[in-house]
C-alpha cells in the first residue's frame, strides 16, 4: 500500500472520529462569554501556530500550512465539534475570518495593498520604474552600493512598518534587479529595516504601541520609558549592524547562499514560484523621467505622514508627537494612498505618459498583484485569532510571572526567549508587548531593571515577528520584494537566529551586571555585541568560502 492511500485512510478514520464527536456533542455554544475549552491557556494553545509554521519549513507551502493550524485551532476551540468548528473558524466574533475582515483596521491594511499595487502598476506603464531603474544604474555601480542604498531607505521611512515594506520595495527592485540581487535578500533587507528601524524611533507607529502598552495606574510616562529602551533593545540594533557587515563583508549563509549565488547567474528567484512575476514587465518609455517615479513616492510618504498625524488630532490642536502617537496608522495610509493615487494620475495626465485606457487597466492588474499577499494575511490573521480563543497568550504571561521572582537576575533573557517565542507563534509584535510589558512594570515597578526589562521584551517581539511566517510584516516584506513567502523565511531566518543568539549573550551580561550592583557596565554591552557579531560573520565567512558576491 503506498503512502497516498495510506494518508487517505488515515484522514478517513480522523474524519469519521470527529463525525461521531460531533454526533455526542452540541454544535453551539450555550453561554458564549463563560465558554472555555478544555486546552485553554494551556501548552496545547500554542499547537495551532507550531502546526502551520512547522508545515510551512517543512513544505514550503504557506496557504494550506496557514489553514492546517486554522483547522486545528478551530477543532481545539470546539472541542472537536466539526460544526462547531465551521462556525468558529469563520463566523466567532472575537477570532474568526469574518470579523478579522470586518475590522476596519485590517480592512484599511486591505485597501492600502491594493491602493499600492495599483501605484506600482502605474509607475510601470508610466515608464517611471524603468526611467529611475537607469538613473539609478548610472550612479549605484555595485551590488553592494545597490543593498546599501535599500538600508538607507529603508531607515529614513520610519513611521510605518507597512508602509515601509511596500514602499521600499517598489522603489529599489528595478535597481537591485539590475544588479543582481537575489528577490530573497531584497526581502531581508526590506524586513529588516522595518520593524527594527520603527521600534527605536520615538516618531512612529510602534513607539505609539509601546506607550499605550504601559498601564494607565503605573502612573509611568510610557513615552519616556521608550526613550530610555532605546540603547538596550540588542535586536533592533544589531539588525541593522548585521544589514550593514553582511552587505559590505559580502558574506551570505545558509539559503540565502543559494539565492544570492543563482541572482549573479541571473535567476533572481532560485525557486520555480514566482507569485509576481506576470506584474513585472518593465516598460520602456521615451517620454518617461526619473521624477516619474520620484515624486510619486515623495507624495505617497508626505501624504501618509500628513494623514496618520490628521487622524491623531494634529490640525485640533494636539502636539506633533501626541498626535503621532494618537494616530490611526490604517487610516492615515488609506488617506495618504488615496491621495497619492489622485496626484499620480493627473500628473502622468498631464506629463502624456499614460493614456486613461493604460490607467484603467492598472485597477484590476494592481488588485490581481496583490492577492497572493492579501489570502496570507487573511489567513494570519485568522490563525492569530484561533490563537487568542485558545489564551496562548495567558500562558505565556502566567509562565513570565512564575518564573521572575526565582530568577530576577537572568529575567531581561528570560523575557527575551519569552517573547520572541510568543511573537514567533502568533505573529505579532504588537500583542506580545502589550502582553509582558504590563507583567514586567509589575514585577519591577520603577529603575533602571524595569527599563532593561522592557527593552528585552521589546527586542524579543521584534526578533520573533521578524522571522515568524505568519507575521504580517514579514508578509509585507514578502510582498514588497515580489518574493514568494516561504523563500523569504526560509532564507532570512539563520540571518534572524545569528542576531537572536548574541542579543540572547548580552541580556545575559546585562542581567549579571544588575545582579552584581554593576549598573554602570551595562552600558558596555552592547559595544561588546556589536563585537562578537563581527567575529561571528568573519568566522562564517571562513567557513562558506568567502566573499562569493560582487
Amino acid at each position: 500500500m503506498n503512502r497516498k492511500r495510506v494518508g487517505m485512510l488515515i484522514f478517513i478514520g480522523i474524519l469519521a472520529v470527529l463525525c461521531v464527536v460531533t454526533a455526542m456533542t452540541p454544535g453551539t455554544i450555550t453561554d458564549p462569554e463563560n465558554y472555555t475549552c478544555s486546552s485553554y491557556a494551556t501548552i496545547v494553545a500554542l499547537l495551532p501556530p507550531v502546526i502551520a509554521i512547522g508545515l510551512a519549513l517543512i513544505t514550503k507551502e504557506v496557504y494550506t500550512s496557514l489553514l492546517a493550524g486554522i483547522i486545528t485551532g478551530g477543532l481545539l476551540y470546539s472541542n472537536f465539534n466539526l460544526e462547531l468548528m465551521i462556525n468558529t473558524v469563520f463566523f466567532q466574533e472575537d477570532g474568526g475570518m469574518v470579523s478579522k475582515l470586518a475590522s476596519s483596521w485590517n480592512v484599511g491594511i486591505l485597501v492600502f495593498l491594493v491602493m499600492l499595487g495599483i501605484l506600482v502598476s502605474m509607475l510601470n506603464k508610466a515608464g517611471g520604474s524603468a526611467a529611475f531603474g537607469k538613473w539609478a544604474s548610472r550612479h549605484i555601480k555595485t551590488r553592494i552600493g545597490a543593498q546599501i542604498s535599500i538600508m538607507i531607505l529603508g531607515v529614513l521611512i520610519f513611521v510605518d512598518d507597512y508602509f515601509n515594506c511596500l514602499t521600499v520595495g517598489s522603489v529599489m527592485r528595478p535597481v537591485t534587479d539590475r544588479h543582481k540581487v537575489s528577490r530573497a535578500k531584497l526581502s531581508y533587507i526590506i524586513d529588516a529595516t522595518a520593524a527594527p528601524v520603527c521600534i527605536i524611533a520615538p516618531i512612529s507607529s510602534w513607539a505609539a504601541a509601546v506607550t499605550s502598552s504601559v498601564p494607565e495606574d503605573a502612573k509611568i510616562n510610557g513615552f519616556a520609558v521608550f526613550l530610555q529602551t532605546i540603547p538596550y533593545n540588542l535586536y533592533a540594533i544589531l539588525t541593522l549592524v548585521m544589514v550593514v557587515l553582511v552587505t559590505l563583508l559580502r558574506v551570505d549563509f545558509g539559503p540565502m547562499k543559494k539565492h544570492e549565488m543563482n541572482a549573479i547567474a541571473g535567476d533572481l528567484f532560485t525557486t520555480p514560484g514566482r507569485p509576481y512575476e506576470g506584474n513585472e514587465e518593465e516598460v520602456v518609455n521615451e517620454k518617461a523621467h526619473v521624477l516619474d517615479l520620484v515624486l510619486p513616492v515623495i507624495v505617497l510618504i508626505t501624504s501618509c505622514i500628513i494623514a496618520m498625524i490628521y487622524t491623531g488630532g494634529f490640525f485640533q490642536g494636539t502636539s506633533f508627537v501626541e498626535a503621532f502617537a494618537g494616530s490611526d496608522a490604517s487610516v492615515g495610509l488609506v488617506l495618504g494612498g488615496a491621495v497619492t493615487l489622485a496626484f499620480t494620475f493627473v500628473y502622468y495626465m498631464m506629463r502624456d505618459v499614460l493614456s486613461f485606457e493604460e490607467f484603467a487597466k492598472c485597477i484590476p492588474e494592481g488588485f490581481q498583484s496583490m492577492i497572493a499577499p492579501i489570502l496570507i494575511l487573511t489567513m494570519a490573521w485568522t490563525l492569530s485569532g484561533m490563537t487568542n480563543l485558545l489564551g496562548a497568550k495567558y500562558f505565556v504571561a502566567d509562565l513570565v510571572a512564575h518564573s521572575a521572582e526565582a530568577m530576577q537576575g537572568f529575567l531581561p533573557m528570560i523575557i527575551f526567549i519569552v517573547a520572541t517565542f510568543l511573537a514567533f507563534a502568533t505573529g505579532t509584535s504588537w500583542g506580545t508587548f502589550s502582553i509582558l510589558i504590563p507583567i514586567v512594570i509589575g514585577v519591577f515597578p520603577e529603575g533602571q531593571m524595569m527599563v532593561i526589562s522592557i527593552a528585552a521584551c521589546l527586542a524579543g517581539a521584534v526578533c520573533g515577528d521578524h522571522c515568524s511566517p505568519i507575521s504580517d510584516t514579514t508578509i509585507m516584506a514578502s510582498a514588497g520584494g515580489h518574493c514568494e513567502h516561504v523563500n523569504h523565511v526560509v532564507t532570512q531566518l539563520p540571518y534572524v537566529m545569528v542576531v537572536a543568539v548574541v542579543c540572547l549573550f548580552g541580556y545575559m551580561l546585562i542581567g549579571i551586571f544588575m545582579a552584581a550592583g554593576l549598573r554602570v557596565f551595562t552600558w558596555l554591552v552592547l559595544p561588546v555585541c556589536i563585537v562578537i557579531l563581527v567575529g561571528l560573520l568573519f568566522g562564517i565567512r571562513s567557513k562558506t568560502g568567502g566573499k562569493e558576491a560582487i
